[in-house]
């Protein structure tokens, strides 16, 4: 292939893609259409992951509601393996939007349960979103109070702003924010300050494998510290063994979530301990 002085290819200059790049591209058109097949039907449901006290870990404080979308061969897909491509979409905000409705229909069906939610900040704007939570908020009036809307570190600070009024006024309505990812690298502590998170997750990073890692351990006790000084109640994600639940718990922690504690699951827990009850 013909070079020019500089060594460099005409192929080079071309912007043609490297085989790598063609591969990317190829798996996220593949990833998109079964998202939006997966929309278009409705095909989407909830697993539920519990978040434990950590001084007292046989009651869960609440649940996450971790959105899951079924492909046509009828597994269950994570939203790890398909939100990355559709985020910043139109497939992104329909995917905040059915998240958001299922876990409202879980609230108005189970009274006991307190249930966090996944949402980007891009779907503040979003029409639907919005209309969804104002409906469900509209059905009972102890939703409010149950429902904690989950927003990462990255998507909080696309639009600091916007997001402060946001949380303000549902805040004054009884809805709590958790700050999901905390320390992954994207916060401005200047906007941390003026956010007021409820509840802050401290990112799975620091927390596995804690108990032999003192690197981690000045990290979260840094990112703890922080947290207390806001008064911003405390969660540990991915804790995977009773050692780093230990650790975690001596350090102050106020509630733990990982593996350790019960995967997500996609039939509800509060079910199960309810017919344990009625059968004892």
């Amino acid at each position: 292939m013909p070079h020019n002085r500089n060594g460099r290819t005409e192929h080079q200059f071309s912007g043609a893609r490297s085989p790598l790049d063609v591969a990317v591209a190829v798996r996220d058109r593949s990833v998109i259409d079964m998202v939006r097949r997966a929309v278009e039907a409705r095909d989407v449901v909830l697993a539920f992951q519990p978040v434990v006290q950590s001084c007292r870990p046989e009651v869960p404080a609440f649940f996450e509601g971790l959105i899951r979308i079924r492909d046509e061969t009828g597994r269950i897909i994570p939203a790890r393996d398909f939100m990355e491509p559709v985020e910043t979409s139109e497939l992104g905000r329909q995917i905040d939007c059915l998240s958001l409705e299922l876990g409202l229909a879980t609230l108005a069906e189970e009274p006991s349960v307190r249930l966090a939610v996944n949402m980007s900040a891009r779907s503040i704007g979003y029409p639907r979103w919005i209309k969804t939570l104002r409906r469900g908020l509209a059905r009972d009036e102890t939703i409010g109070e149950r429902l904690i809307l989950e927003i990462t570190e990255s998507s909080a600070m696309l639009m600091p702003d916007l997001v402060g009024v946001f949380m303000h006024g549902l805040q004054m309505e009884g809805v709590a924010f958790a700050l999901d990812d905390f320390g992954a690298g994207f916060t401005s502590f200047r906007y941390l300050r003026e956010f007021y998170f409820d509840i802050v997750k401290i990112d799975g990073q620091f927390i596995q494998g804690i108990a032999d890692s003192p690197d981690n351990q000045v990290l979260t006790e840094a990112l703890l510290s922080i947290s207390r000084h806001f008064d911003m109640f405390t969660v540990a994600e991915n804790v995977e063994n009773a050692r780093d639940a230990a650790f975690l718990t001596s350090a102050g922690v106020d509630c733990l979530q990982g593996y350790h504690f019960g995967a997500p699951t996609l039939s509800p827990p509060w079910k199960h301990a309810a017919t344990a009850k009625m059968t004892a």
